[in-house]
């Protein structure tokens, strides 16, 4: 094997120590956060780090692109990042160490930092990422020096090959099993000694890793505790009223099922909050600092509300928006303990995991607005990712200055003392739902028989109310849509209209008005700073 051959081959060998090594940083960060700190994974702690530096246009892109598998695709992104950085860390501490060492150190202080400036960070959570640390700096060293006596011994053997035994001497090297330290049985040795240190400490990095990162999702999940919590009887109940829901195929539910119903958040894995151990804390510009249980909450007396739900990443046209019956306490209740003072405009709402949200006092407090701490969905306990034990509902606004999951702390303030999470990052602090229209069916990506057939889709208008939905087929006049009766203004409803399809190929439109007489915005605007506008044009294919 030539030399450039043979710098090549240890310089790959380099590259999977370093991988291996920072495997078993992240297998000892991974147990000891288990034993000792659950918030304190590296991989997780990174990841939403980098969740909360990303622009605006980098996150409309994410989500718009990989939907509710936003968040996988960031932990794999972070996964081949640590993959090439640890590559080139063993590189490196092959050519010069310690610098490979030394990368070990900064990419495990990057993840300290990112561990301890996070909300609820614990007394210990530096212990998980020091350990992790240590321990990948010592493996990689270990690994590292191996492989170099390996590539000396081999580099040695190759250049001085040992000379021929004389005559006399070949019955003493028979009897003895003692060889030259460049020979290629050393080398041999060095070769066996790295793969199998390295086998060893891959294999058990991923056996533990992986198995405390199960091990952690088992133990900290509060499933079986959803599962068994009995919900109270709602004082009022929501009636579905008769013709509520078209009976056409393709067309969205009337009510999204919770499995279905659309998941946008920062949080990179789901909260494990114990409704026995949750409290809510409402403070800032109010007369009574107030702490409730969710005992407390439910004791206060729950309704059920039918509201529907809308990101402010919804495209015209997209599926971020969801329509479900939800069990809850009007949140002027809950203020109304602490007393409000004057001066006040907004309540910041905090999320466990430090997320925040701006909401107009107003809109909180309105007798006529049904904002709730909702405690249930659908007539089940909110599932974990939808914000169980408690989150925030409020109609008529999107989802980024009203609907906190995990909901921990109300803070009474200001619009001019405080913002919100997606403030500065390019979204304006107060963001009503600008009311839209959406084509179910046909859908573009399926051709449809000539003939009568129906083009149906939903509309929502929230806190205000559709009155009409018009439809456009290819430029031509617009034709009222036959509307389904309403739950009420604040959900969605569907609409159809009949068309006696020939072949071709044609361009629907649709639009809606609501009870205020106010026409759909037809301008095109992107997702930023107050959401999206436009209206819905398909082409449909007739065959």
């Amino acid at each position: 094997m030539n030399t450039k051959s043979r710098r090549w081959r240890f310089w790959a060998w380099a590259a999977v120590a370093g991988v291996v090594s920072a495997a078993v940083f992240l297998a000892v960060a991974e147990i000891v956060a288990l034993v000792a700190a659950r918030d304190g994974s590296p991989i997780l702690a990174v990841g939403s780090f980098v969740i909360d530096i990303v622009p605006q246009p980098f996150k409309e892109f994410a989500i718009a692109t990989f939907g509710e598998y936003d968040k996988i695709a960031l932990l794999a992104g972070l996964g081949l990042a640590v993959v090439i950085a640890a590559a080139i860390a063993g590189v490196l501490q092959f050519l010069k160490p310690p610098l490979g060492v030394l990368a070990l150190v900064l990419a495990g202080g990057l993840s300290l930092a990112a561990i301890v400036t996070r909300a609820g960070a614990t007394a210990f959570s530096w212990l998980p990422p020091v350990a992790g640390t240590i321990a990948g700096c010592i493996v990689l060293a270990m690994l590292i020096a191996r492989l170099r006596r390996w590539a000396t011994d081999a580099t040695d053997t190759a250049a001085e090959p040992a000379a021929p035994a004389e005559p006399s001497e070949a019955p003493k090297l028979l009897e003895s099993p003692t060889v030259h330290p460049k020979t290629p049985a050393v080398a041999s040795v060095d070769r066996r000694s790295f793969f199998r240190f390295t086998a060893i400490a891959g294999l058990s990095a991923v056996a533990v890793g992986v198995g405390a990162r199960i091990a952690s999702a088992a133990t900290s999940s509060v499933d079986a505790v959803r599962r068994a919590l009995n919900l109270p009887t709602p004082r009022s109940t929501v009636t579905i009223p008769a013709g509520a829901e078209l009976d056409i195929p393709g067309i969205t539910p009337l009510i999204t099922p919770n499995a279905d119903f659309y998941r946008v958040d920062t949080a990179l894995t789901v909260p494990s909050i114990d409704p026995a151990t949750w409290r809510l804390v409402i403070d800032g510009m109010v007369d009574e600092r107030i702490e409730l249980s969710f005992d407390d909450l439910v004791a206060m007396g729950v309704d059920e509300y039918a509201i529907t739900l809308t990101c402010v990443s919804n495209e015209v046209g997209g599926n971020l928006v969801g329509n479900a019956t939800w069990m809850g306490v009007p949140v002027r209740d809950v203020l109304a303990l602490a007393g409000p003072q004057s001066g006040a405009d907004m309540v910041l709402s905090q999320s466990v995991d430090g997320y925040t949200a701006s909401t107009p006092l107003a809109s909180l407090t309105d007798d006529g607005l049904d904002a709730i701490l909702a405690i249930a969905m659908n007539g089940e306990p909110l599932p974990l990712e939808h914000g169980f034990p408690v989150r925030m509902v409020v109609p008529g606004l999107y989802g980024y200055v009203s609907a906190t999951k995990w909901l921990t702390e109300l803070k009474v303030t200001t619009f001019a003392d405080d913002e919100a999470y997606w403030t500065p990052r390019g979204y304006s602090a107060e963001a009503p739902i600008k009311f839209s229209s959406r084509i179910d069916t046909p859908r573009i990506d399926k051709e449809i028989a000539a003939g009568m057939t129906p083009i149906a889709g939903v509309a929502w208008a929230q806190t205000v109310g559709i009155e009409r939905v018009e439809v456009s087929i290819d430029d031509g006049d617009w034709q009222p849509a036959t509307l389904s009766t309403p739950i009420n203004d604040n959900t969605w409803v569907q609409w159809v209209v009949e068309w006696d399809a020939t072949p071709g190929v044609h361009y629907v439109a649709c639009r809606a008005i609501n009870k205020n007489g106010d026409l759909q915005i037809a301008e095109r605007v992107p997702i930023a700073p107050n959401g999206s506008s436009g209206w819905e044009r398909a082409l449909i294919r007739v065959v």
